[in-house]
């Protein structure tokens, strides 16, 4: 099935991805209903904060009577939806592509940022991660924004740091077609074990994908590595 869009411009392409295609990058717990419209985003919002609401009442909280806690379950509800977890909600960005007619090189993007969560405990993952494909001349390549746009999407569904770093490496490995490798990276801090359990302060886990030349070639995974540290 055909699954992208020309512009008016020879020289740029935007590619949507379809429902089926979709498919290779969900995170855990995406929604199984697909994108909302807003009226529907309401409705689960409303929905929500009645059983938030509940919940807070089953941990004995007077939350109703609290005037800094009486409109909490609608703001939980609100950010879970229009930000926490509006990956799940939203359609996948529109990826511009541009023709390469001549770099065969590593293009790399670091420190984008991330802000996720947990899918075991519901606590937020923040960091950043570092991308790089190689194309192949006289194929398409990536918008630079783009590459951000990517990295948000995924890390507003809600995974675990390891699936994440899986799910932004076979999109962009989907949308750049015969490239030659693509590598991820993220380096992130998981506050369920800052904040519960051990309690440990300043850790962080680092995670990688990395595919084609990144793996075949010593020199090109050194120059990926080296990009980052830079």
């Amino acid at each position: 099935m055909e699954n992208k869009k020309i512009m008016n411009s020879s020289s740029t392409q935007i590619i949507e991805l379809n429902p089926e295609l979709r498919n290779i990058g969900f995170a855990d717990g995406v929604n199984i209903n697909g994108v909302l419209t807003d009226e529907q985003k309401l409705e689960m919002i409303e929905k929500a904060a009645i059983k938030f609401g509940e919940f807070l009442d089953a941990l004995g909280c007077d939350w109703k009577n609290d005037p800094n806690s009486m409109d909490t379950p609608k703001r939980v509800a609100k950010a879970y939806v229009n930000d926490l977890w509006s990956g799940r909600y939203n359609a996948f960005p529109k990826i511009t592509t541009f023709p390469n007619h001549e770099y065969d090189g590593i293009i790399f993007e670091g420190n984008i940022p991330i802000i996720s969560m947990c899918s075991h405990h519901h606590q937020t993952i923040m960091g950043k991660a570092h991308i790089a494909y190689i194309p192949q001349i006289n194929q398409k390549i990536i918008g630079l924004s783009k590459l951000n746009r990517i990295v948000e999407h995924y890390a507003r569904r809600g995974a675990i740091q390891e699936n994440l770093t899986v799910r932004i490496h076979d999109a962009i490995n989907k949308i750049v077609e015969n490239n030659k490798g693509v590598a991820v990276m993220i380096e992130a801090s998981h506050n369920c074990v800052q904040c519960r359990g051990v309690g440990h302060q300043g850790t962080s886990m680092k995670t990688s994908k990395l595919t084609g030349e990144f793996i075949e070639s010593n020199k090109t995974r050194n120059e990926f590595y080296e990009f980052v540290k830079s």
